[in-house]
């Protein structure tokens, strides 16, 4: 649904997630934050933020994915490795190719399709039931830990752990090339790709600021092992950060540079993995860990890489 509203005297001062849901009653006001925040609602062709207050002249335009029913996101029996489960939490251990929620395009076969049948309570958790139970996310071809949320409260709870920063959040990554250094840093903003809106690059003067450490486990004769630390959450950080400093994730199919894409691919995916989670349990308080071993695609393309002469 395409969005162009013209901001006239009424409107005056008005919060611009109050007025996208103001003109589009099917969109709730979590989800207009939402694409707000990604850049899918623009105000004269710049990006606000949901509580920015319009004004006379003001145009907002952009685009709402067609809406996704509630009632019909399916309950799906498809297997989930589950590391852990109380009355609280799931953790996950995700594979790679599975979307974690319905949306246009990927309606079925998701995570929380998934959860909806293996618990069909979870479904109350969350304002979006196609979003049900979700904390946070890993794009599609990431392999690894995730946490998910059983009841109300527990989401609010993770959603606040995650947004302080709280959360530990470790990633095993094959990045391209040999990096000049042990250990080091990558501190750059990141947002929407001025052209292309589906996708993220550096963004110094509307990105959000990002930071990524990162430590070379191993070296190989093309490429390196990396353990990478999350210290912000953006979309795509880690992908995005390596194709900055010249060190795409191998296998990655949209960040990565023209000569590596024309060589064959030693993988069919990014090789990045949620490897460890730690974050304080939502009942107890005390912080608990947990560790996922590399996917057999992973290490097939690490002893791969072992193999060139």
């Amino acid at each position: 649904m395409k969005v162009n509203i013209n901001i006239s005297e009424d409107l005056i001062d008005t919060r611009l997630d109050t007025i996208i849901i103001r003109f589009h009653k099917a969109c709730s006001r979590s989800r207009a934050v939402a694409l707000i925040n990604n850049s899918d609602i623009l105000v004269n062709n710049k990006k606000k933020k949901p509580s920015f207050r319009v004004k006379s002249g003001d145009i907002i335009t952009g685009i709402i994915p067609d809406t996704i029913i509630d009632a019909m996101v399916l309950h799906e029996k498809i297997h989930l490795d589950i590391e852990f489960e109380d009355d609280y939490i799931i953790v996950i251990n995700k594979k790679a190719g599975m979307v974690v929620h319905p949306a246009p395009g990927n309606l079925t076969g998701t995570l929380v399709n998934a959860l909806l049948f293996h618990d069909p309570k979870i479904g109350s958790v969350g304002e979006e039931k196609f979003r049900s139970g979700i904390v946070h996310r890993l794009d599609k071809d990431t392999s690894g830990l995730m946490v998910v949320a059983k009841t109300p409260k527990v989401l609010h709870f993770l959603q606040k752990e995650f947004k302080q920063r709280r959360v530990e959040k470790r990633y095993l990554a094959l990045v391209s090339g040999i990096l000049s250094d042990d250990e080091g840093e990558v501190n750059l903003s990141i947002g929407r790709h001025p052209v292309q809106r589906k996708i993220m690059a550096i963004n110094h003067e509307e990105g959000k600021p990002a930071r990524t450490c990162w430590k070379v486990k191993k070296y190989f004769k093309t490429a390196c092992l990396v353990e990478v630390l999350l210290k912000t959450g953006r979309t795509h950080q880690i992908r995005v950060h390596f194709y900055a400093i010249d060190h795409p994730l191998i296998g990655d199919r949209i960040y990565q540079y023209r000569r590596y894409r024309k060589k064959k691919g030693i993988a069919y995916r990014q090789m990045l993995h949620s490897w460890k989670l730690a974050f304080r349990h939502p009942y107890s308080g005390r912080k608990i860990f947990f560790k996922a071993e590399l996917p057999e695609d992973f290490l097939q393309t690490q002893a791969l890489l072992e193999s060139l002469p």
